[in-house]
Formats: C-alpha cells, structure tokens, sequence
C-alpha cells in the first residue's frame, strides 16, 4: 500500500528519513497492507456516508462556497502518539494553563506582571481580548480557564511546540468524538493487537467539571448556551448538551432575576448554576459589553458578580488568546511557577518591537504572518507561499498597524500519511488537545488532530479546505 508514499522532507510520523516504518507504526501497516487501498477507499466512501447520517457538518467559508454547511472531513489514517511521548506532553499542558490562569487573575487583579514589567501593560491593555469590565472579579475556584484547546505542532525535527492557545470557545471536540466512533465502525481491523486510550468518557469528564463550579449547590443545573442553530458550530452545541444530558438554551431562554440566572420551562422559572457558554465575551450581557445583543441575558454579569453562577469560561480569558500575549506565556511559567516551560512556544517576533518589525520587513517571503486576533486561518500570510504583491500589502499593514502582527518562522509541520484525490500522500498535520480544568485539571487522551487535505497546504483549518484524523495514544514506546 505504502510503496508509493514518499515522505516530504522533515519529520513523518509514519516513516523515518530512509522510508522505514516507525517501530510503534509495523502492527498498523500490517493491518493496512493486509486491506488493501481499494478497501481503505471504499470505507473511507462509507464512513463519509455515515456522518452525513450523523449531521457531522462545519461552516465551509471559502471565496466560492461561503457560509455552505459542509461534512467534516475525515481522513482514515490514524495518527498514533506514544503513551511516553503523550505523558510529557499532559504535563506541559497542565503547566501551561496554571500558568495563564495566573496570569489572568493578576491582570484582573493586583497586576504585578505589569508591574514588574514582565509583561508590557500597553501589550495586555490594547489586546481585543482585554475586558476591563473583569476587574476585581474571583470566578468560582479561582479558575479562569476551564475548558480548553491547545493548539500543537511538531516541527522538522520532531519536537512539539505550543502554536496556539484556545481559551475562550475552544471548538472541535466534538469531531474528535466522532472520529473515534466512526474508526470503530468502518475500521475495526486496525485497532487489532494494540491497546488504544479510551476517550468516550470525555462528555463526563465535561460535566464533572463544570458542576464542580457550582459549590454551593449539591445538585447543580447545568445549561448550554448557544447563539442559535445557525452558528458554524451548532452541531457541535447539541452534540454535547445531548451528550452530557443538559439543556441546550438561548440567551432568551434565559432571563435574572434576584442575582440569579433562571430557565424558561413549562413549569415556570427553574434556577441554573452553571452556564458553558459558546458565544463570545462581547454578546454575554447587553448591560455590560455590546448593548445591542440579542443573544445573551441581560443582568448575567450581575449574577455572575454575585456568586450566583457560574461561566465557562470565565468572560475576560480571551485577552490571552492574542498571539502577542501567546509569546510571553513562557515568561508567565517563569514568573509564576519558577519552571522551565516543558513545551515551548514556536519562535515568534513581535511586530511593534522596531528590532523584530525590521527583521520581518526583511524576511516576509521567508516568515509566517499572523494577525494577533484573528483565527481559522485568515489574516495570514505565508511567506513562501506568497506572491509578490501578497507581501507588499502585508508589509503595509504591519508598518500602519505594527500591534496586530506577529510573525514566526515557516514551520515544516510533521506528516501523517492521509488519502488524497484516492491515494496515500504526505500530510501536514496539527493537534487539538482538551483540557478541562474544575478542581483537578485532566487531560483528553490524544485530541483533535487536523489536516492539511490539499497537497501541499500547511493551513490545516476545516473553514479552509482541512481535514481531520482520529489520534490514538498507544501503550508503547514513543516513535
């Protein structure tokens, strides 16, 4: 099956530099080459067949189709991570978000990050992220960030390096579900002779967490509240509220009173503690952040204040989902916790440092640009991939807005063999991992991993033309 594969330079995760399979990869091969990649093909057909019956569905916003409910796209091949490898990794993940948590609470706090200069004020204050209105606040157990999604990569070399942070809304987990559940199905034969981590119980893992914000009820009401059925992400809302047995609500569903949050029902008002929220910072309270929203609850923030609910997560985490702040997080690890971050960030120039604006203007064919608040893939420029005229207007934005870019070496993200136009080809891949965070911190075995379908492409994003695979963490060496 894999005759004709040739692993592109840098790291593959399927086949060393001299084309030999991976010690931990030679049960799965086996189970393939045994297959065949016309059988491989004609379940792959089938698998996405099936999660058209599942309503597996994300927003396609590309120039031809914008706005067009697609079927996630699922490639077969799975992505298999050591337990070894893995251990490191929840480790790092866990350091990481005490770290921000920290980080968040002093800024809404005393600020002695800034204070100290650790952290530029200028940096954190003009951040789109930043709520000021957050100040003074203490969320229920000093938790900030509950539930979230960090985005991983391995570069040339093979070693892992924090891309992203995800700390709002983090989205995706439920594909990652669903991968899982339709690689049992269409393809149990390569789960054949090795162990794989579970990951089922994440939906009750969820809502542990969640209930534990709630400490001052034994029987806490849970609720999810989405912007409504058309949200990109919608299926996955219901998905989860089912999943978990709660409530899937709008903001008029929901209506304060006496500092507390309560639930339209048919038999009258019912109190709820805890609200997972999946709509931005901007539209929670109309009293308090945009005034014209129609898709939060007037009086939220209040109750909010009060202790009376709970919010995950907490309003206010986005100011460390800027791309500016995601480069001093590991000066966070340092300041907070006295530790060496054990997953560094990928390199990263900051664009309103004149030193770092100047070497970027100099190297944009060779850098990636990203635009710090920006997600899915847009507001960036990848260097080598880039025209001419794409780098000039790039160049110009970043001399008239120098606070709105980063900018960072073109990574050669690791591959994992995936089927492209019906045969096995080199692809880029990325991963999700979720971390849920109420008075333990646990950690998603694998996460979602995303792949970049087109040949060639390094944008792994769903919105633009990527893909997904199901991540086993396997009960052995690492690779």
């Amino acid at each position: 099956m894999f005759s004709q594969y040739k692993p592109n330079q840098g790291y593959d995760e399927y086949f060393t530099s001299t084309d030999q399979p991976r010690a931990t990869l030679k049960p799965l091969l086996s189970s393939l080459g045994q297959m065949g990649l016309d059988q491989l093909n004609r379940n792959h057909e089938a698998a996405g067949m099936l999660l058209k019956r599942l309503g597996a569905t994300f927003r396609l916003n590309d120039s031809d189709s914008k706005g067009v409910e697609r079927i996630l796209p699922f490639d077969p091949l799975p992505r298999l991570i050591g337990a070894q490898d893995w251990e490191r990794l929840e480790r790092g993940l866990i350091q990481r978000l005490e770290a921000i948590d920290r980080f968040l609470a002093d800024v809404y706090g005393d600020q002695k990050i800034l204070a100290d200069g650790v952290v530029p004020r200028a940096d954190v204050e003009s951040s789109q992220g930043w709520r000021p209105q957050m100040q003074g606040f203490q969320p229920p157990l000093g938790r900030w960030c509950h539930i979230s999604g960090l985005d991983l990569v391995r570069d040339g070399d093979g070693t892992w390096r924090v891309l992203e942070d995800n700390l709002r809304c983090p989205s995706g987990v439920a594909y990652f579900l669903e991968n899982r559940r339709v690689m049992k199905r269409m393809f149990p034969s390569l789960f054949a002779g090795r162990t794989v981590q579970p990951i089922d119980d994440y939906p009750s893992h969820l809502l542990q967490t969640l209930r534990e914000l709630a400490p001052w009820t034994d029987t806490p009401k849970v609720v999810l509240l989405t912007p409504g059925v058309f949200n990109s992400a919608y299926f996955e809302h219901s998905y989860l509220a089912q999943q978990m047995g709660i409530q899937l609500v709008e903001g008029r569903d929901l209506v304060c009173e006496g500092d507390r949050v309560w639930m339209r029902s048919t038999a009258g008002l019912e109190a709820v503690d805890v609200i997972y929220r999946r709509i931005d910072d901007d539209f929670l309270d109309p009293a308090v952040f945009r005034p014209d929203s129609l898709l939060g609850v007037r009086g939220l923030m209040g109750a909010y204040a009060a202790g009376r609910v709970a919010i995950a997560n907490a309003p206010g985490t986005g100011v460390a989902d800027d791309k500016l702040i995601y480069a001093y997080v590991g000066e966070m690890i340092r300041y907070y916790l006295d530790e060496e971050p054990i997953i560094e960030n990928v390199p990263t120039y900051i664009c309103s440092r004149p030193d770092d604006q100047a070497y970027v203007l100099e190297h944009l064919g060779e850098l990636v640009v990203k635009a710090v608040a920006e997600a899915g893939g847009y507001g960036m420029l990848i260097g080598p991939h880039a025209s001419q005229a794409e780098i000039a207007e790039f160049a110009i934005k970043i001399q008239a807005d120098p606070r709105n870019y980063i900018a960072q070496p073109t990574l050669e993200l690791s591959t994992v063999p995936s089927l492209s136009e019906g045969e096995l080809y080199p692809c880029h891949v990325d991963l999700r991992p979720y971390v849920l965070r109420g008075k333990e911190a646990w950690v998603s075995p694998g996460g979602l991993t995303r792949v970049a379908l087109r040949r060639g492409s390094l944008v792994v994003n769903s919105s633009q033309g990527g893909g997904c695979k199901d991540t086993w963490i396997v009960d052995e060496a690492p690779c």
